[in-house]
């Protein structure tokens, strides 16, 4: 091996440590700025980044507003997302992910490119524990024959409609909806037993497809999203040919 190839050699493997993620270097700062918040407990400094509402997974309600995330601000950030937050390496951890916007390792925290805090992937045990009590007093409300489920996934809203996606034992979703005059303890309109789940990219975003006949529901979850997009769409297909579709957002269940 001459003496100028093992240079460049020695050169670029003496870098890779040292090698930033990011497309750009002002997007250090960014993330900087973030992790000083969670380093520090400051919910205040924390707030002025926070975009509202921090969805939570479904049944959970989500945050709104300072004085909620003042409350339940350990629910989020636990011991273990702040460490893994606290210790992650700006340059090695972080990436820039195109229009999704800059994740932390495999997408466990999500920030924009302005800084704002769009979401978290993680789930603490604290959070796990007040979902299951969501998820049985949502199973209480519900038409009899619907309360046989593993998990609810989202209850939405439309303009016309009232619409319930649950994960069944066979690994398929259920879609059931109404009109949006009714109640979910009535009998549904229509259900479907043969959703399929499918991820869009790697930010979070998806869509449930259920079939029935000649007819398609799709339902979009729209986690990173631009200001302009609904966080939910519902799209009603007839042999690929769309024969409506509507925004939907979470339902609230009381």
């Amino acid at each position: 091996m001459t003496k100028s190839i093992l240079t460049i050699l020695l050169f670029i493997f003496g870098f890779t440590d040292g090698f930033s993620q990011f497309s750009k270097t002002k997007y250090e700062g960014v993330v900087e700025y973030f992790v000083d918040c969670i380093i520090n407990s400051d919910i205040d400094k924390l707030d002025s980044i926070i975009s509202y509402p921090i969805e939570r997974p479904y049944p959970i309600p989500s945050i709104n507003n300072k004085q909620e995330l003042k409350k339940r601000y350990s629910e989020i950030f636990d011991d273990s997302l702040t460490s893994i937050i606290s210790c992650s390496n700006i340059k090695e951890d972080w990436t820039d992910m195109g229009w999704s916007g800059i994740m932390l390792h495999n997408g466990i925290v999500w920030l924009d490119y302005d800084g704002q805090f769009l979401t978290t992937n993680y789930t603490s045990e604290k959070e796990k524990a007040l979902e299951e009590k969501w998820i049985e007093s949502e199973r209480e409300q519900l038409y009899i024959n619907l309360k046989d489920f593993i998990k609810p996934i989202h209850t939405l809203e439309t303009e016309k409609f009232i619409l319930r996606i649950d994960l069944l034992e066979n690994q398929k979703y259920r879609y059931a909806s109404w009109s949006i005059e009714s109640d979910l303890s009535n009998k549904p309109d229509l259900v479907i037993n043969n959703g399929e789940w499918t991820p869009d990219g790697s930010g979070g975003n998806h869509h449930f497809t259920f079939t029935n006949g000649e007819y398609s529901y799709i339902v979009d979850v729209n986690i990173l999203r631009s200001e302009e997009t609904p966080p939910f769409t519902l799209e009603v297909t007839k042999n690929d040919k769309v024969l409506l579709k509507h925004p939907a957002e979470l339902k609230k269940i009381k």
